[in-house]
């Protein structure tokens, strides 16, 4: 059930960070939905930018699902080895392709339903390739989106999942994408998890921590 008062404040965030910050899209360098899978699986626990260095030289020898799916784990291991936790990515990549192979006619599917289905990809990763690939309407909760609601009032609980449906629920279904990237360009610039710069935040006047101090 949409939430009128929670819609309206998702309203004014959206309008203050847009002009804040401006349009904002996935840092993730990606030409097709099935790259930007991939990038995604590999950003747990990654920065974006070492991500898009890897992916650079990785695309070219891995161009599309049949290639990931045909992929030596061991080589594939190395090729990502600088983005962390490399064996469990590297398998849940190649499974992940071996189903698209299998099961989707070498085509990423474009439905949460489905997508979920494979390995590696839960529902943040899902919301990403949805929301950024396919222009579908999606909600990405990371770290940043998850610290934000909870400090900003948004969502009370820490679930990601409830969460995503909760802002979902009372949000234009077109701008959730785009309200993920200005929370998490916000999340990093001005609110980070440890001292956030409070005095310069752009929605300091919609955040009930620094209403209740200033009282």
């Amino acid at each position: 059930m949409k939430n009128t008062k929670l819609e309206k404040k998702l309203l004014e965030i959206f309008n203050i960070l847009s002009k804040a910050y401006g349009p904002q899209k996935c840092n993730l360098d990606h030409s097709t939905p099935l790259q930007l899978l991939v990038s995604t699986i590999l950003s747990a626990q990654c920065t974006d930018a070492r991500v898009n260095i890897v992916t650079k030289t990785l695309f070219k020898k891995y161009p599309d699902a049949k290639a990931f799916a045909s992929a030596k784990l061991e080589d594939l291991e190395q090729d990502v080895k600088s983005c962390g936790y490399y064996h469990a990515k590297s398998k849940n990549i190649i499974a992940a392709c071996k189903m698209v192979m299998e099961d989707f006619d070498g085509v990423l599917p474009d439905e949460m339903d489905e997508l979920v289905k494979l390995p590696g990809v839960g529902r943040k990763t899902a919301n990403v390739v949805l929301g950024d690939a396919f222009g579908k309407p999606g909600f990405p909760v990371d770290t940043h989106v998850l610290r934000l609601v909870q400090r900003i009032g948004l969502c009370k609980c820490d679930d990601p999942v409830k969460i995503e449906f909760q802002i979902a629920e009372s949000f234009p279904a077109e701008k959730l994408a785009d309200l993920s990237h200005l929370l998490i360009s916000h999340g990093r610039k001005r609110c980070p998890a440890r001292k956030p710069d409070c005095d310069h935040c752009e929605i300091k006047e919609l955040c009930p921590k620094l209403l209740k101090a200033s009282k």
